[in-house]
């Protein structure tokens, strides 16, 4: 399945390792693990910075989403009772 993170962008289910709220960005370690994903050129940016409401951490790169982790979980989970009611 695949989880739509706003934009053009959509992920693999499976890819996904964590979503975390932009405001975590506020705790040290979490900043300084994103400006080095930054500087290595993973992060990519789904909407302009003013904008951001989650970082969204897959097996390949960091996306940088307009959209809230809580809708995004939502999303994930609507996505998992369709898929257990078409079996």
């Amino acid at each position: 399945m695949f989880l739509h993170l706003g934009g053009d962008v959509v992920v693999l289910k499976k890819d996904i390792i964590a979503i975390l709220d932009a405001r975590t960005k506020n705790s040290a370690i979490t900043r300084e693990f994103i400006e080095i994903a930054r500087d290595e050129g993973f992060i990519q940016p789904i909407s302009n910075q003013e904008k951001e409401k989650s970082f969204v951490i897959t097996s390949k790169e960091i996306y940088v989403s307009p959209i809230s982790c809580t809708t995004l979980k939502k999303r994930s989970d609507n996505m998992m009772e369709n898929s257990e009611d078409e079996s």
